[in-house]
């Protein structure tokens, strides 16, 4: 499967709502881009659905203080994008590169896979 690389401003609107969403830690902004039967994994963690989704983004990471600086990203096909984050902070390593690999259904975020 070939991926092209792509700008921030490239990846899809849904995808940019949701990071902006994000970094700025609006919990309901962000729930909004899920589908209701979304999957997200992160940690080792995987969290379904609605209720689950919006616990993760409640809780995950609010333990730490950091920046994210959106890098570029890269298109798979017409479902599957990943965003590439850059993280500075007070968690433990201090700076992180981390891929956040979505696939989108109906203009909604089905599944994010968020890791290294």
């Amino acid at each position: 499967m070939t991926t092209t690389d792509v700008t921030p401003t490239q990846l899809p609107s849904t995808i940019r709502t949701f990071l902006d969403a994000h970094a700025a830690r609006d919990v309901d902004a962000a729930a909004r881009t899920f589908a209701p039967t979304a999957v997200v994994r992160d940690q080792g963690e995987t969290f379904r659905g609605t209720a689950e989704v919006l616990g993760f983004l409640s809780h995950q990471g609010g333990e730490f203080t950091y920046t994210t600086e959106l890098l570029g990203g890269r298109r798979i096909d017409d479902t599957h994008w990943v965003a590439v984050n850059h993280l500075e902070g007070d968690f433990p390593g201090g700076v992180a590169d981390l891929d956040y690999r979505f696939t989108l259904a109906d203009g909604l975020i089905a599944q994010l896979e968020i890791g290294g």
